[in-house]
Formats: structure tokens, C-alpha cells, sequence
């Protein structure tokens, strides 16, 4: 059956991100340019927002891809594929800050990476300016959370995730991934209250 996900070039957009990862493991390179595609947008936001650092995060995002294309071989199906790379993607991050001794550095020049509306051009020039300053101070409060509330948040709006797949990933259980994600979206929000 993987096979024919594999030559069906109109199953492509269809087939599951499992699928997906299944087919390239037998050698289809389109099934990984097509998870590559799905998915590179918002991995390699989650990983600036977690070291808000452009470059860093270039580097990370880089070194998750080729772990996830050296480990091919021996993918096997047991979470969702976005929970697998996730994890992946969390675990190549927190070992490079251990590897350099520093702790998660936060962004200073507010380069989150949030992006705004994208017919943001088409909106009247007051509109623009106040859609910029609702962006800048989301970031800013997205930065401002702690890195467990952050993390839980992101994982969620970046990448979708349900709650059983974010406590997964960051090792606690779905209770404690709620909460933070509960006290992430209270702070969110009453920052937002304030302005």
C-alpha cells in the first residue's frame, strides 16, 4: 500500500505526514520534499521562538532536518510524525544551549517571529500601524512568558498539537500541559487587556 502512495503522485498531497515519512524511508524523496514542504514554515518558528536568534535558529533548523533524514532508516510509526519531529526538534535545542552553557537567550530586537496578517498591504495606513503595534506587543508577551508556558503555547499555535502530544514532547503529563497552556493564554490575554 506504501508503495502506491509512494508512485501516485496525486496521493501525495493526501497521504498522512506518517505516510509520508513511511515512503521516504523506502527511498521516495518526493514523500520527504513533501513533508519538508508541509511543515518547514512553522519547525522552524518553533525553533526561533525558542532561541530567538535568527542565526541560531537557521543552524537548529538545519541540524533537525538532517536528523530527521539520518534517522529515516529507522523511523518507525508510534505518535503522529509532527509529535516525533517536534520532539526532535525540543531535544536538538536544548541540547545545543547544554553544549554552549547558556541559557535560552530571548530575542532583544523582538524578531519573534509572529507573522502578521498577510493582506496586511491592503488595510489603511492607521489600520496598518495598529495591526504592527498589536504584533510587536504580542511578541513581547509571547517572550515575556516562562519558557515552560512559551513552549506549551507555541507547540500548540505553531504547530497544532493537542494537548496529549505537547505533554509528550515536553515530558510532563496532559495536566500539567494544560495548565501551562491555560496560564500562557490567561497572561497572553490580560496582556493584551492592558493596552
Amino acid at each position: 500500500m506504501l508503495s502506491s502512495v509512494s508512485t501516485l503522485p496525486f496521493m501525495k498531497a493526501e497521504a498522512s505526514d506518517e505516510e509520508l515519512m513511511l515512503s521516504y524511508r523506502e527511498g521516495d524523496a518526493k514523500a520527504f520534499e513533501a513533508l519538508y514542504s508541509r511543515h518547514k514554515g512553522a519547525l522552524y518558528r518553533f525553533i526561533l521562538r525558542r532561541c530567538g536568534q535568527p542565526a541560531v535558529a537557521e543552524e537548529l533548523y538545519q541540524e533537525v532536518w538532517m536528523k530527521l533524514i539520518r534517522a529515516r532508516e529507522g523511523y518507525t510509526v508510534k505518535a503522529r510524525f509532527t509529535t516525533w519531529m517536534y520532539q526532535v526538534a525540543r531535544n536538538h535545542c536544548i541540547d545545543y544551549y547544554r553544549r554552549q552553557s547558556v541559557a535560552v537567550i530571548n530575542d532583544q530586537q523582538g524578531s519573534l517571529g509572529i507573522e502578521a496578517f498577510e493582506d496586511q498591504q491592503s488595510k489603511q495606513p492607521d489600520q496598518q500601524l495598529e495591526l504592527q503595534q498589536q504584533t510587536t506587543q504580542l511578541m513581547q508577551l509571547v517572550e515575556a512568558l516562562p519558557v515552560e508556558q512559551r513552549e506549551a503555547f507555541l507547540l500548540r499555535e505553531e504547530a497544532g498539537l493537542g494537548l496529549n502530544e505537547i505533554a509528550e514532547i515536553t515530558g510532563v503529563n496532559p495536566e500539567t500541559a494544560k495548565s501551562r497552556l491555560r496560564y500562557a493564554i490567561n497572561k497572553l490575554r490580560a496582556g493584551l487587556n492592558q493596552s
